[in-house]
């Protein structure tokens, strides 16, 4: 079964200093009132600063030029090079917020084929610039951030957004090839009509990638079973400097190192992921989920017996997330001081979940927690989990 079609990805222009699209999230007015919750919450000074806007923001020239085989597939625009500049974490946004882009790319280049990507890393090589994949730019480890030193004359940031397709499914074992630059909303939008879905939900999932994913051995939003990426690679083509690698899809193998894990994990230094065999699942149609409360000075303590007498009973929740007072009441979870949350849930593509979730509501009764009338009723219907 051949599958399509791609360019699925969140709607608008994505902010070039930080988290998000351009022109959503709160209004001024929200951000002020954000701004005194969590001074209160903190009990520090703070003020809300305006975003940065493309047109304040000067870079230094770039150093290389493309040649012109490779000129259409490349950008030297500011908005582009100060986008792939940083990733999302705290001190990038910070760093963006204050208009600091000392290391920029040189290059945006965006291969539309893994051809492309093969001759850009060639032209990279005889020129001796730095490559750095780039696939959502969600990277909270300075992953895609350009700061090389004096090692090289030049930066190229590879976006890979142009593969974003699922190529190939395998409804028979419930397996998929997909191009790496493929958005998480845009994958699942992709395999929905096939009753399948990836089960991987990070919190970076609306801006990140299937290569993201696999390079940083991403951990999903399900807190059992099936967690981390590696657990679903079946097979990797992976372009390097010397050759393109691909790795057999076998459903298992006992014949010593199994060579996808010199890649998963990496952070794009080995080579670039450009497709994958993933295995998937058939979209869940049950699901029950419920909150637990643990009061008291000992409620953390508690709530983590709680979870780990869970973890240990063998009913797998797909949810199963404590949090700690002050987490609990900064999101607004917690109805008072001193109070833990457990978010718990459970899902299932095949059978009703009663049974499940009173076993569990069980153990976390014995651990002192509280919990809510009726909280171990089903609910039919499918779509992305939410946060508790």
């Amino acid at each position: 079964l051949r599958a399509g079609q791609g360019g699925l990805s969140p709607g608008g222009v994505r902010k070039f200093w930080g988290w998000g699209v351009e022109g959503a999230g709160p209004d001024p007015e929200q951000r002020r009132g954000i701004a005194k919750v969590l001074a209160a919450r903190f009990g520090t000074a703070l003020e809300a600063v305006p975003e940065p806007r493309i047109e304040e923001i000067r870079l230094r020239a770039p150093r290389v030029r493309p040649p012109d085989a490779l000129a259409a597939l490349c950008s030297a625009s500011t908005e582009d090079r100060a986008s792939h500049s940083y990733g999302k974490s705290y001190r990038d946004i910070v760093r963006g917020v204050a208009r600091e882009f000392p290391h920029p790319p040189d290059l945006v280049a965006r291969p539309r084929t893994e051809a492309d990507v093969v001759r850009l890393l060639d032209w990279c090589s005889e020129a001796r610039l730095a490559a750095i994949p780039y696939g959502g730019g969600s990277s909270v480890v300075g992953g895609v951030e350009c700061d090389v030193g004096d090692a090289f004359p030049g930066v190229v940031s590879l976006d890979l957004g142009a593969l974003d397709r699922v190529l190939e499914i395998d409804r028979t074992s419930r397996a998929a090839r997909i191009q790496a630059g493929v958005l998480g909303p845009a994958l699942e939008a992709q395999l929905r009509p096939h009753g399948l879905t990836l089960r991987h939900y990070p919190q970076s999932f609306e801006f990140s990638t299937l290569g993201g994913w696999i390079v940083t051995r991403s951990g999903g939003h399900y807190a059992t079973l099936y967690t981390h990426l590696d657990e679903f690679v079946e097979g990797l083509r992976v372009v390097t400097p010397t050759g393109v690698i691909e790795t057999p899809r076998l459903p298992g193998s006992g014949a010593g190192p199994s060579p996808d894990r010199l890649f998963i994990g990496s952070e794009g230094i080995l080579g670039v992921v450009t497709e994958a065999w993933m295995r998937l699942q058939d979209r869940p149609v049950f699901r029950a989920q419920t909150s637990v409360r643990f009061t008291g000075k000992d409620a953390f303590s508690r709530g983590a017996g709680a979870v780990r007498r869970l973890a240990q009973s063998g009913l797998f929740p797909s949810n199963c997330r404590l949090l700690d007072p002050g987490e609990a009441a900064t999101s607004g979870a917690a109805s008072g001081p001193d109070e833990a949350v457990l978010v718990l849930g459970f899902e299932s593509a095949d059978h009703p979940l009663e049974a499940s979730m009173a076993r569990a509501l069980a153990l976390c009764a014995d651990a002192g927690g509280l919990v809510p009338e009726g909280a171990a009723k089903t609910r039919r219907g499918d779509g992305a989990p939410r946060e508790g």
